[in-house]
């Protein structure tokens, strides 16, 4: 699995240094700086922690079968803004790297907050999911045809990937801040409903 966060500390200076601190106990294989540099903190083959209590596709503990990227931004808590360009070429050259080196499937290239949803925002609804898809780095919906009832949304969410265990409204904020991310809500609205049916079954494909 490939998954990315942001760092959600005021620069990154700052989120590298609790990174490489042992006593902080986290840690990822990548941070990408606003201004594209790239660090690697990590060798890919092992194991960060990055991912926390997590869940993707039923597995469990995800930082034993995932690389992490931490790509510099204030997030939430202290001021979140919109992802520079610049960044977000270098995070989709560096993820295009890494997929030649793993064969990580488009649908196991999600965010922290798609696997722990109860727990994490990151990297958000200001992050480019769109315009990595274009470039080959995982999904994006073209909306289905078909309109599924708001009753199908559950199974729709486990059938992506998502734990199937928290209230359906924060499963629902998760994947709209991922593919949905003009509208945050949690609501299943048709909108919402298009495109899980649409990720669905590109995750079944």
């Amino acid at each position: 699995m490939l998954v990315l966060h942001y760092t959600g500390m005021r620069s990154g200076e700052e989120a590298i240094a609790r990174l490489r601190d042992p006593a902080a106990r986290v840690s990822s294989h990548y941070v990408v700086e606003e201004d594209g540099t790239v660090f690697r903190l990590v060798p890919e083959a092992r194991r960060a922690w990055h991912a926390g209590i997590s869940h993707w596709r039923g597995r469990t503990g995800l930082n034993a079968s995932s690389i992490g990227i931490e790509v510099v931004n204030p997030g939430h808590d202290w001021g979140y803004r919109p992802f520079p360009a610049l960044q977000m070429a270098a995070v989709c050259d560096l993820c295009l790297e890494i997929l030649a080196r793993h064969p990580i499937p488009a649908i196991n290239l999600v965010a922290h907050s798609d696997i722990a949803p109860d727990r994490k925002q990151d990297p958000g609804e200001l992050f480019d999911w769109e315009g990595l898809a274009a470039n080959g780095v995982g999904l994006w919906p073209h909306d289905s045809a078909a309109m599924p009832a708001e009753a199908a949304a559950p199974a729709l969410l486990a059938a992506i990937g998502y734990r199937t265990d928290l209230p359906l409204p924060v499963l629902l904020a998760a994947f709209q801040r991922h593919w949905r991310p003009a509208r945050v809500d949690g609501v299943a609205d048709a909108g919402t409903l298009a495109r899980l049916a649409a990720i669905a079954a590109l995750a079944a494909a």
